[in-house]
């Protein structure tokens, strides 16, 4: 009898688990690159449809003030995956060709959830490093399909060229080259491939164990491509085409959510790593901020994020709580009863902020931006306030066209506080209307520099 009651209670008790494991929930992350804030509905009005993102949108929630810590490819990347600001993770601005990339000591979603029971895929531009030890397959993931930087470099970057020849940069699968030189002919699949690779991982794993699945295509980062059949859809240029197709991937990843019976049970989240290329013009989009990608200013730092969980999250609400891609990684551990040490990350567990609870509180004080080393701005974490310290700026002068770049200056700006609420556009300086404020944000930076400024080795590159 003893025995025949251990071995029911032991039963017992793996049922339990096995339900809490059935439990935990699937994440899909989609991440753009270069996507600006208003190119779907409903967060702006393009003259194009975005049916799928707003229907996400209409099932989920959308967030006004979603921002990144860094403005660029390669940092916005690390930061998200590492939920560590880009002086703490060591990658800046964005990794050349044959650069190491995001050091291994630094743990990512992918491999937390991994060691706890997660299947993991990655499909898209990759761009944290194309050395062995950095590569996708090496990081966490189970599988990886796509580019491992982005898709101009074969054109221009003479690293790149010097180290292969004049051939294009590879796609890479699983570990290895599938195909040598990514030309135009190739790249305008590139989009379609990574939904591919999605839906074909969803439909393996759905019902077996929990996954994350992280999708980061390589558009619209110029130079753009599109498949085909998408070509002069939109009526609003090849940028426009770009983006129906994004908003078409974004449909497929979400039907076969809900064919494969998880979409309840899945968390699927959609932002950009920054703002606009505006210095590419008409192929690059638009945003109702000042400045754009590799600035501080809001239209640099400030992505649109739609995230769906039908379990928690009320459909069709918006939230204009102010947080920062660095809580994500922190957040979804814990959703997928995670527990990670404080010092992990910078980031915060804000479930409750971003679910809108009353009286939910941001746990930071701050948050930072920066551009390469120099940190450059500061905001209070409820999002009211933020200090840009004296910095220069690239400016556009004269953008391009047709995917040719633009002309762009250096300007420079004072140290200046604004308030995000009433001046979303940061054009009024209010430092000498409230010195006090100014004071307190600029002491944090202070603090945060001398922090950072320590932990940085003599190997921390860009």
């Amino acid at each position: 009898m003893i025995a025949r009651s251990i071995i029911l209670l032991g039963l017992a008790f793996a049922a339990i688990g096995g339900a809490h494991a059935d439990d935990r929930p699937n994440v899909v992350l989609m991440f753009l690159d270069d996507a600006a804030y208003a190119d779907f509905h409903p967060f702006g009005n393009p003259p194009y449809p975005t049916p799928n993102v707003e229907r996400l949108a209409k099932e989920g929630v959308r967030y006004t003030r979603f921002q990144v810590p860094q403005a660029v490819c390669s940092a916005s990347r690390a930061a998200l995956l590492t939920g560590r600001y880009p002086h703490r993770n060591s990658v800046v601005n964005a990794i050349a060709p044959g650069r190491r990339g995001l050091d291994p000591k630094h743990p990512i979603i992918a491999e937390t959830l991994k060691e706890h029971g997660y299947a993991t895929a990655h499909f898209g531009k990759w761009h944290l490093g194309d050395v062995p030890e950095t590569r996708p397959m090496a990081r966490g993931f189970d599988e990886y399909a796509g580019l491992l930087v982005s898709n101009d470099m074969w054109q221009r970057n003479p690293a790149w060229r010097q180290r292969h020849g004049n051939r294009p940069l590879p796609y890479w699968e699983n570990g290895v080259i599938r195909i040598e030189d990514i030309g135009p002919n190739d790249q305008k699949h590139l989009t379609a491939w990574a939904t591919e690779g999605a839906t074909r991982f969803i439909r393996s794993q759905a019902g077996k164990r929990p996954f994350f699945l992280y999708v980061a295509h390589s558009m619209p980062h110029v130079p753009l491509y599109c498949r085909d059949e998408f070509k002069g859809k939109s009526g609003a240029g090849l940028y426009g085409d770009v983006i129906m197709e994004i908003d078409w991937s974004v449909g497929r990843i979400m039907e076969t959510l809900r064919e494969a019976g998880v979409e309840k049970n899945t968390i699927i989240l959609l932002t950009s790593d920054n703002g606009p290329w505006e210095e590419f013009g008409n192929h690059a989009g638009k945003t109702p901020f000042r400045e754009h990608k590799g600035t501080s200013f809001e239209g640099g730092v400030r992505s649109a994020l739609t995230v769906k969980f039908p379990r928690e999250l009320q459909p069709g609400t918006v939230n204009d709580r102010a947080f920062a891609s660095i809580d994500l990684y922190p957040t979804l551990a814990a959703l997928a009863g995670v527990k990670l040490k404080e010092e992990e990350t910078d980031g915060k567990n804000i479930w409750p902020l971003m679910r809108g609870d009353e009286g939910a509180a941001n746990p930071h004080q701050y948050y930072f931006f920066s551009v390469g080393w120099k940190l450059e701005a500061a905001m209070t974490s409820d999002g009211i306030w933020k200090l840009h310290l004296p910095h220069g700026y690239r400016d556009v002068v004269r953008p391009g066209r047709d995917g040719s770049r633009g002309e762009t200056r250096t300007s420079m700006i004072e140290e200046s506080l604004f308030n995000l609420i009433y001046d979303p556009l940061e054009q009024h300086n209010l430092l000498d209307k409230h010195p006090d404020v100014a004071s307190d944000i600029r002491n944090a930076a202070a603090n945060y520099l001398k922090q950072v400024s320590s932990e940085r080795g003599p190997n921390d590159h860009d």
